[in-house]
C-alpha cells in the first residue's frame, strides 16, 4: 500500500511519472516529476525577473541591484568570449541557461526535494516508509531536461554560426584548406583537410552528449551521494537513535560541496556553449581586420 514518506532515497535514471495510475488523466504518464520542478523553476525565474524590472529606478532597490549585477556580471564574461558581434545575439539565451541550470542546481538542495512523495512501509528505520516516487526531482539529474537543453542550443548555434558568417564560408571553415596554403601544395592538402572536417563534424555532432551527461551526471551523482550520507547509518545497521544522528549531521559537508558544484556546473554548461560559438564566428571577425 501507498503512503506518505519524509525519508530520502536516491534517484533513478528514470523520471517517474507522479499520475502513471490516473489514465482517465490526457497526458498523466508525461507529467513527470522532473518536468513538474522544471516548471516550478521557470515560474519561480519569470517571476523575480518580473518583480525585479517592474519599477526600475536610478537608485535601485536589493531586487533591482541584485538583478542589475547578475545581467552585468554575465554580459561582461560572455562578451569576452563570444565577441561584440554575437553578443546582442546570444546573450539572452546563455545567460536564461545559466540561471535555469544554477536555479535547478540549488533546487535540489532544498529540504524535500526527493524525500516528500509516496513510498512502500518498510518499518525499521524511523518507523516511515522508503521512496519510490518522489514528488519533486532535481531536474538537471534528468537526462531528457539536460540532452534537451544541449540540443536547443546546437540548433542555436547552426542558425547563429550560418547567419554570421554565411553557410559557404562555414563549409569552408570546415572542410577547407587552412593556413593559406595555394597552388599545387594547396590540392595536395584538400583531401588531408576535407577528411579533418569529417572529423570536426563527428566531433560537433558529439557536443550535445558531452554537455548534456556532464551536467546530468555531476547532478545526480551529488544527489545520490547526498542521499547515502542521509541512510549510511541505516545501511551499516546502527542503532536507530545513532542513525538519526547521522542522517542529519553526515550530509551537511556535501550539501556546501554541492552549492559549488551547482555553481560550476552551471558555469559550465555556459561557457562552453559560448565557446563553440566563439569558435564558429570568429574566423569572420579576424578576417576583418
Amino acid at each position: 500500500m501507498l503512503s506518505p514518506f519524509l525519508i530520502a532515497a536516491g534517484l533513478t535514471l528514470d523520471a517517474p511519472s507522479l499520475f502513471k495510475d490516473f489514465q482517465a488523466i490526457p497526458f498523466s504518464e508525461s507529467l513527470t516529476n522532473s518536468i513538474f520542478v522544471s516548471a516550478i523553476i521557470a515560474s519561480f525565474v519569470i517571476w523575480f525577473c518580473r518583480r525585479a524590472t517592474r519599477n526600475m529606478t536610478l537608485i535601485p532597490g536589493a531586487r533591482q541591484n541584485s538583478f542589475e549585477t547578475i545581467v552585468e556580471m554575465l554580459y561582461d564574461m560572455l562578451e569576452a568570449i563570444v565577441g561584440r558581434h554575437m553578443i546582442a545575439r546570444t546573450f539572452a539565451f546563455l545567460a536564461t541557461l545559466f540561471v535555469f541550470i544554477l536555479a535547478s542546481n540549488w533546487f535540489a538542495l532544498f529540504p524535500g526535494v526527493g524525500s516528500i512523495g509516496w513510498g512502500v512501509k518498510q518499518p525499521g528505520f524511523l518507523n516511515v516508509p522508503d521512496v519510490t516516487t518522489p514528488l519533486l526531482r532535481p531536474t538537471t539529474a534528468d537526462l531528457n531536461m539536460t540532452l534537451a537543453m544541449a540540443l536547443l542550443f546546437m540548433v542555436l548555434w547552426f542558425y547563429w554560426t550560418v547567419t554570421s558568417v554565411g553557410l559557404k564560408h562555414f563549409l569552408v571553415h570546415m572542410f577547407g584548406v587552412k593556413g593559406g596554403v595555394k597552388g599545387f601544395m594547396g590540392l595536395v592538402l584538400v583531401p588531408i583537410f576535407f577528411f579533418v572536417g569529417i572529423i570536426e563534424v563527428v566531433s560537433t555532432a558529439f557536443r550535445p552528449v558531452s554537455l548534456s551527461l556532464r551536467l546530468f551526471g555531476n547532478i545526480f551523482a551529488g544527489e545520490n551521494l547526498i542521499v547515502t550520507m542521509i541512510t549510511l547509518g541505516k545501511t551499516l545497521g546502527l542503532p536507530q537513535w545513532v542513525a538519526y544522528v547521522a542522517s542529519v549531521t553526515l550530509p551537511v559537508p556535501f550539501y556546501f560541496l554541492e552549492i559549488l558544484v551547482g555553481i560550476l556546473q552551471a558555469t559550465v554548461f555556459m561557457l562552453l556553449c559560448a565557446v563553440y560559438i566563439q569558435l564558429s564566428t570568429a574566423h569572420d571577425e579576424e578576417e576583418e581586420h
